[in-house]
């Protein structure tokens, strides 16, 4: 063998290894998304807040007039019965939250049961490094899913608390009280302050069992574990059966002011977040019969019809793609970038919500620039790119073509993800930048995940996925065939299993806009408002959380 040849092997046997490390790390990282909650589930909940504040607004500014403008436009937005669609949505996140402890019970005790087997080892003996080394990570592994599982436990009592609420308001004490009666006072010694906790969280059932019990009783600490334990609607509520009963006019006629104005401030969140949607879809509705009668119609000289069948001349062969594919994208994000930040000592877990973005913006610039250099000495053998590669045409119809393709993701992501829902019931994990967004009050934090999603991610995701991936692909398979090969490992390439479908979908119609407008502009723009449509979600929800 030659020289050449010997390089050419050694690159081939480098990228198999880096594939199996690749397939492995992504699979693992799915199987791992199974046991994780949907921030979906979690959206769910904080929409269902803003809703029963909206619930309460009377609008008394509003002349007597409109008032039954008013209470039919609130019905509209509402429904005839919030509190009851309420309960129901609590009771399935805590539905949801228990499937959860169960799952992660089971993992705790295999990994118990294992470390159990492994008690006799000692460190100095020498001739089993490597069950050693095992019981080391099973402890750890162990310690992260004790810290889960009280976490979870949590939020099945704070559940508890807001469902007994709902119960009360709806008129059914009974229930109210026996769902607060469940808590009992921890008698384990308080780890890590969870024994503590819980019984902050009994101390505040007895409270509220106090107010809504025949005969009433009033506890000394009772504003103060309200205060502590409920927020938003629930707290509102609690306050407000507190100081009729003490008769504290003051208190509650201030507390009803602060509740009609976070009420009007709920209106119009819930009609931002979901008229946006909402119109868009609609939009996106006529738009996709629009497109689809045209094909029908015009066959080849309709705009869905256009480029769709013109492959891209592709110089380079599979083993160009499979090298930047690999190296520019899973090895950069998956291994290089994880080690160097290991080896540093940063840990985001200690971050606060600013940091944490920053250290999400740097990791995501270091991924792009990682692979644009990767892409660049991958195809620079190849230079001058014929003309229709990696094109910016800032003097055509792309901003019509990005918006175009986002009115009609919309309605087609929104059926996607309501069958997604069904299918993973709650679990599968979501994107890791969305729980951060959603709790984001710092505003340097929201302009830097803005930055990152809405510039960063669209800019490198496109480049990457439609300006490389899919031309390339038009070599070995039709065009149909790389739109959706590429918006499969696009989808997956985020490794949350329950995102894949949707965001399959969505890389679909992405590869659909850039292969017929043959510009990268378009996609950028479509990815970037589909982004910023979500941030904007999030950030509504979660200011509206309190």
């Amino acid at each position: 063998m030659t020289t050449e040849q010997w390089i050419l092997l050694i690159k081939r046997l480098i990228l198999g290894v880096l594939t199996i490390f690749a397939i492995a790390s992504v699979t693992l990282s799915l199987l791992q998304s199974l046991g994780q909650p949907q921030i979906q589930s979690r959206l769910e909940l904080y929409q269902t807040n803003l809703l029963l504040h909206a619930s309460e607004w009377q609008g008394k500014s509003t002349p007597q007039e409109s008032k039954p403008d008013l209470k039919a436009a609130q019905n509209a937005l509402l429904g005839d019965k919030p509190l009851k669609t309420a309960l129901e949505q609590y009771q399935d996140a805590r539905k949801s939250a228990q499937t959860t402890q169960l799952n992660i019970a089971a993992q705790l005790k295999e990994v118990s049961e294992k470390l159990a087997q492994f008690e006799g080892i000692e460190d100095a003996d020498t001739s089993v490094p490597d069950e050693v080394k095992i019981q080391l990570q099973r402890s750890k592994q162990q310690q992260q899913l004790q810290g889960l599982l009280s976490q979870v436990k949590r939020l099945i009592d704070e559940l508890d608390l807001r469902i007994g609420v709902l119960q009360a308001q709806q008129g059914d004490k009974a229930a109210a009280i026996k769902t607060w009666n469940q808590f009992t006072p921890s008698s384990a010694p308080a780890i890590d302050g969870l024994s503590v906790t819980k019984d902050s969280i009994v101390q505040t059932a007895q409270v509220l069992i106090g107010l809504w019990s025949e005969p009433r009783r009033l506890l000394p600490d009772a504003e103060p574990q309200i205060q502590k334990n409920l927020d938003g609607w629930f707290r509102y509520r609690a306050l407000a059966k507190l100081y009729q009963l003490q008769q504290n006019q003051d208190a509650l006629v201030s507390l009803q002011a602060k509740e009609q104005a976070m009420a009007e401030q709920a209106m119009f969140k819930l009609a931002l977040i979901g008229g946006i949607p909402g119109v868009g879809g609609v939009l996106g509705v006529g738009l996709l019969i629009f497109l689809i009668v045209q094909r029908l119609l015009q066959g080849k000289q309709s705009l869905l019809a256009t480029n769709s069948e013109a492959p891209w001349e592709t110089p380079w062969n599979w083993e160009i793609i499979w090298q930047v594919f690999i190296l520019g994208f899973f090895f950069i994000g998956q291994l290089l970038l994880p080690t160097l930040f290991h080896l540093l000592g940063l840990n985001p877990g200690n971050y606060d919500v600013r940091m944490k973005a920053f250290y999400v913006l740097v990791s995501y610039l270091l991924l792009a620039s990682g692979g644009f250099l990767v892409l660049y000495f991958s195809l620079k053998p190849f230079f001058p790119l014929p003309e229709d590669w990696f094109r910016f045409k800032w003097r055509s119809n792309w901003i019509l073509w990005g918006l175009g393709g986002y009115f009609v993701a919309l309605p087609l992501v929104i059926l996607v993800s309501l069958f997604n829902q069904e299918l993973w019931q709650g679990q599968g994990g979501s994107n890791p930048i969305l729980p951060l967004a959603l709790e984001g009050r710092d505003s340097v934090a929201v302009f830097l995940f803005c930055l990152t999603a809405c510039v960063a991610a669209p800019m490198f995701e496109e480049i990457f996925f439609r300006g490389f991936l899919l031309p390339s692909l038009t070599r070995y398979v039709p065009v149909w065939g790389a739109i959706i090969v590429s918006g499969f490992l696009f989808a997956l390439a985020h490794l949350s299993l329950s995102e894949v479908l949707p965001l399959a979908m969505l890389g679909i119609v992405l590869g659909i806009v850039y292969t017929r407008s043959r510009n990268l502009l378009a996609s950028m723009l479509l990815h970037g408002l589909w982004n910023a449509g979500t941030l904007l979600s999030l950030f509504v929800l979660g200011s509206g959380s309190n």
